[in-house]
């Protein structure tokens, strides 16, 4: 009796040929996990196939990984590959336990001029830096949907660091979204330039901007915060893939409602809320500093640090 043969690439799997095949490889299926963790309406629409083949598909790559219930201690071993990028700050990064975390999106909500975006920039020469430097000696990947993405800027923070401004700049990818739906497709096709290109940090500011001007009334809200749903959890499944981290900036709205304390509260509703791994409130102080608080995290206590942005960038 002949052994059943072992699942090791896509090929492998019952129901996929070499046509299916590259059809899932250009929708981004490139690997037994990005399979497994599908749903069967991705596969159908991904490669035009039946909803049996799809589940068939998925089950047998779940199958070969033995996806399902482990003990913690395996998990405590996966997550010893957890990295952070530091953010300049030695206050920020002690919030955050070390920095932005890989596997995981962290999410940065407050007023304009509270320091989203320099944070964002920030990162994104930081994520360049070695490893042991701070960084994940990789390239960044930033959609900008405000029109808010400044090289001059970058070129500075870099100066100040003592890199080559002219290097780090061609290793940030910057896409513009004019619509959620475009900056939904910018996403799902982040894997080809990652694996390109050695990404190792998505940054998307802002996140819900897009999705705010596109979806307008009440009776729009279910659609959108269906497809602000779904675009997190493409997000999250680049960060978990490939070990990186996803930083996202967040607009603000006021509660009226609210009596007392800070009506500031971010948008997106408890989609974002839920699928944003660390959410920090950024709000701005006297002259350059910034106060960033946590709000939510798995791990750390909730807390709050003061910064600074300068013509340097972020400092303590």
């Amino acid at each position: 009796m002949s052994k059943e043969k072992k699942i090791v690439t896509i090929e492998d799997l019952p129901g996929v040929g070499s046509a299916t095949a590259e059809k899932l490889t250009e929708a981004g299926f490139t690997s037994l996990e990005s399979i497994a963790v599908a749903s069967a309406g991705e596969l159908m629409e991904a490669a035009g196939i039946g909803e049996g083949t799809a589940v068939k598909i998925i089950s047998a790559a779940r199958s070969a990984l033995e996806i399902g219930f482990e003990t913690a201690d395996k998990i405590l071993e996966r997550r010893k590959t957890v990295s952070r990028v530091t953010t300049g700050s030695e206050e920020l990064d002690k919030l955050l336990g070390g920095g932005i975390e890989t596997q995981a999106i962290t999410e940065a909500y407050g007023k304009f001029g509270s320091g989203k975006s320099q944070l964002a920039f920030q990162l994104s020469v930081n994520v360049q830096l070695p490893e042991g430097e701070g960084g994940l000696g990789g390239g960044c990947l930033f959609i900008d949907t405000e029109n808010t993405f400044r090289p001059e800027r970058i070129k500075q923070i870099a100066e100040a660091r003592g890199l080559e401004a002219d290097e780090v700049l061609k290793n940030i990818l910057v896409a513009r979204a004019f619509n959620a739906d475009h900056q939904m497709l910018l996403a799902e096709k982040a894997n080809e330039l990652i694996e390109e290109h050695s990404i190792k940090l998505i940054v998307i500011d802002s996140l819900t901007s897009r999705f705010r001007s596109d979806f307008l009334g009440r009776g729009t809200l279910a659609g959108r915060q269906q497809k602000l749903n779904k675009h997190l959890h493409t997000l999250q499944k680049w960060a978990d893939l490939y070990n990186i981290p996803v930083y996202v900036t967040n607009q603000v709205m006021s509660n009226p409602g609210l009596l007392f304390g800070d009506p500031t509260t971010p948008i997106g509703g408890n989609i974002v809320g839920h699928q944003c791994t660390y959410r920090v409130y950024l709000r701005k102080g006297k002259d350059d500093k910034r106060i960033a608080r946590l709000v939510d995290s798995p791990s750390m206590p909730e807390g709050e640090v003061v910064f600074r942005v300068t013509s340097r960038g972020i400092e303590d």
